[in-house]
C-alpha cells in the first residue's frame, strides 16, 4: 500500500506501458480513441469500396431484370440469344466468382493489423467490467440505471443522479452479458445475476435480429444467468431460464441434463423451490472499513457538518518564510485529528498541465508494498511516473513552495520524487496508509526514516467521485484543482498516526490526476521536534 521509495524511483527511464493496463489510466484510455478513429478510417474506405461494388451488382441485376420484364424480349432476335448465352456462361461465373468482395475485406483485415499492437487486450475488457461493477458497489448505484446510462443510487429514485453525462450513452445487450460474465467466471455470482438480467431483458427485446460486433446470444446469456442462480440456490429459477432455453435450442444436450438435474433436486427438497435466496456481496477480506469507506465516497467530499466547528478556520499564511511573503498560501484547515490542511490555488493550470505532460511518456502500473517487495494490485488502479526535481523549472518552483509551507527539508534523501498519478476507468486505491507499518517496508532502503508527512496535488478537476477519504476520521475532501492536501502520517514520537488510514475513492466520471510528495523523518528533527509529552 506504499509508493515506490526514492532509491526505487523511475526517473525518465520507464519502458514503455505494458498491455492490458490500459484501463489503469484515462490517459491511456484516450490513447485508445486515437486508435479506433483509424479504425473508423479503414472501415469507411471499406464501406465505400463494397458501396461501389454493390452499386456494380445493382447495374448488372437491373440490366438483365430488364430484359425479362420487357415484353418484346425473345431469343428469336439473335443478339439477344447471344447475349443470354455469354451471360449464363460467362458473366454469371464472373459475379459470382469475383474476388472483388474478399479483396475489400483483405484491405479491412490489413487496416486492422497495422494497429492491433496498439489495441486493449482481453485483460482489459476484464478490468474496466470490474471497473463498472466496483462504482456500482462504492455509490450503490442502479444496474438497471447504469445500463441506461443514468447514474443513480439504487432504491433512491427521490435522490439527484449522482452524475449526469453530457452525452446520453446506453450499454447493449452485448455490453452486459460480457460484463456478467466477468463476474461469472470469477465465481462472483452476486454481480454476474445482476447484470446477465439485463442482459437477458435486452436480448429477449432484440431476438431474430443479429449485430455483426455483438458475440453474446439469448441462449448465452440465459446459459451463465441460470447457472449463477444455481450456484446462488435459486435452483427453481435456475430450471426454469434452462427451460427456456431449450425453447430456442432444444437440441443442446448439455442443458437437457441441467434441466433434469434441476428437477431432481427440486423432487428431493420441495421446500427449496420456495425458498427466497438474498444476494449477497463477495466478502472483500483484506477491507475491513468497507462500509465506512463507502458512505465516505458517496458523500463525495460534501460534509456540511464540518464547517460548523468553530475550531476550523482558513487563513493567509506566510509561515515566516519570505517565499510567501508577496503570496501567500491559502490554508484551509479541514481536521484537527489527524491535522489536514488544505492550501487552495498551490499551483496555477499552466504548471500543473507542464507536470502532467511531463508525466504522461513514463507513466507506469502503480504498484504496492507486500512486505518486502513491490506488486500491482486490483485495491490500486492507476499508473504513476517519478520526477526528479531537476527536470524541469517547474519542479523545482514546486519542491521551494512545498517547503516554503510545510517548514521542511524536502532536498533529497529527505523526500522522495515527485509521483505523479493517473487513475484509470472507476480509479481508486482502497483504505492505506502512507507510512510504512513494518520496518521490513522498503521505504527504510532510502535510509532516511519512516514518511513524516504528505502533500498531495490535485492536478486536475473530475466530474464525480474521486474524493479523499480519512476513513477513522470519518470525513472525506473533493477533488479540488490545483489545490495540495497536506497531512502528517506520524505523531512526533514517530509512532504511526492510525487516523491517517485514507483511501482515494473511485472516480465516476473524469480524469483524475495527483502528484504526491513524501517527507521522510530525517531531517526534519529540528524542524518537528519531538514534544515534551511521549505519547504526542
Amino acid at each position: 500500500m506504499l509508493g515506490l521509495g526514492l532509491a526505487l524511483a523511475l526517473v525518465l527511464g520507464a519502458l514503455p506501458g505494458a498491455r492490458g493496463e490500459t484501463y489503469t489510466a484515462l490517459q491511456s484510455v484516450r490513447g485508445a480513441l486515437g486508435t479506433e478513429r483509424a479504425l473508423l478510417a479503414g472501415l469507411a474506405a471499406y464501406l465505400q469500396r463494397e458501396s461501389r461494388r454493390l452499386q456494380d451488382l445493382r447495374r448488372f441485376y437491373n440490366k438483365v431484370q430488364a430484359l425479362h420484364q420487357e415484353a418484346g424480349a425473345s431469343v428469336v432476335n439473335p443478339l439477344l440469344a447471344y447475349a443470354l448465352i455469354k451471360r449464363l456462361q460467362s458473366d454469371w461465373l464472373n459475379v459470382v466468382n469475383s474476388m472483388e468482395a474478399s479483396e475489400n475485406i483483405q484491405e479491412l483485415k490489413k487496416d486492422y493489423r497495422q494497429v492491433e499492437k496498439d489495441l486493449p487486450v482481453f485483460e482489459d475488457l476484464e478490468g474496466a467490467a470490474r471497473a463498472l461493477m466496483r462504482l456500482q458497489d462504492v455509490y450503490a448505484l442502479s444496474v438497471k440505471g447504469l445500463v441506461k446510462g443514468v447514474f443513480r443510487r439504487d432504491g433512491a429514485s427521490g435522490l439527484a443522479d449522482l452524475y449526469h453525462p453530457g452525452q446520453q450513452f446506453s450499454l447493449s445487450a452485448d455490453d452486459c452479458f460480457h460484463i456478467g460474465k466477468v463476474a461469472y467466471d470469477m465465481g462472483d455470482y452476486y454481480h454476474s445475476i445482476t447484470w446477465l438480467e439485463e442482459a437477458v431483458s435486452l436480448f429477449r427485446v432484440s431476438y431474430g435480429s443479429w449485430n455483426t460486433e455483438d458475440e453474446g446470444s439469448l441462449e448465452d446469456a440465459l446459459d451463465h444467468l441460470a447457472f449463477s442462480y444455481f450456484m446462488a440456490g435459486n435452483v427453481s429459477y435456475a430450471l426454469s431460464l434452462s427451460r427456456e432455453f431449450l425453447h430456442y435450442d432444444p437440441s443442446n444436450k448439455r442443458v437437457a441434463r441441467n434441466v433434469l438435474k434441476y428437477e431432481k433436486l427440486l423432487v428431493e427438497n420441495p421446500s427449496g423451490a420456495e425458498a427466497e435466496v438474498v444476494l449477497q456481496r463477495p466478502n472483500v477480506t483484506h477491507l475491513q472499513t468497507r462500509d465506512t469507506y463507502e458512505e465516505l465516497c458517496q458523500t463525495l467530499g460534501s460534509q456540511p457538518s464540518q464547517h460548523r466547528n468553530p475550531s476550523l478556520y482558513c487563513s493567509y499564511e506566510t509561515n515566516d518564510n519570505p517565499y510567501l511573503i508577496f503570496q501567500p498560501a491559502k490554508r484551509e484547515i479541514v481536521q484537527l485529528q489527524p491535522y489536514v490542511a488544505l492550501y487552495h490555488g498551490f499551483i496555477s493550470d499552466d504548471e500543473a498541465e507542464k507536470i502532467k505532460d511531463l508525466a504522461a511518456p513514463w507513466l507506469q502500473r502503480s504498484v504496492v508494498a507486500s512486505g518486502e517487495k513491490q506488486q500491482k494490485a486490483e485495491y490500486r488502479i492507476s499508473k504513476s511516473a517519478w520526477l526528479k526535481g531537476t527536470v524541469d523549472p517547474v519542479i523545482v518552483s514546486l519542491d521551494r513552495r512545498i517547503a516554503a509551507v510545510t517548514g521542511l527539508d524536502i532536498r533529497p534523501p529527505y523526500a522522495e520524487y515527485l509521483q505523479v498519478v493517473n487513475y484509470g476507468i472507476g480509479g481508486q486505491y482502497e483504505p492505506h496508509f502512507d507510512h510504512a507499518t513494518s520496518r521490513k517496508s522498503p521505504l527504510y532502503r532510502m535510509k532516511s526514516g519512516n514518511r513524516i508527512a504528505t502533500a498531495m496535488i490535485y492536478l486536475s478537476s473530475v466530474e464525480a467521485g474521486g474524493a479523499t477519504a480519512f476513513i477513522y476520521a470519518n470525513f472525506s475532501v473533493p477533488v479540488i484543482k490545483n489545490a495540495a492536501l497536506f497531512w502528517w502520517n506520524l505523531h512526533r514520537n514517530g509512532d504511526g498516526d492510525g487516523d491517517t488510514l485514507h483511501a482515494g475513492c473511485p472516480v465516476l466520471a473524469g480524469d483524475k490526476w495527483v502528484a504526491n510528495k513524501w517527507i521522510h523523518e530525517h531531517g526534519q528533527e529540528f524542524r518537528r521536534p519531538c514534544s515534551a509529552h511521549p505519547e504526542d
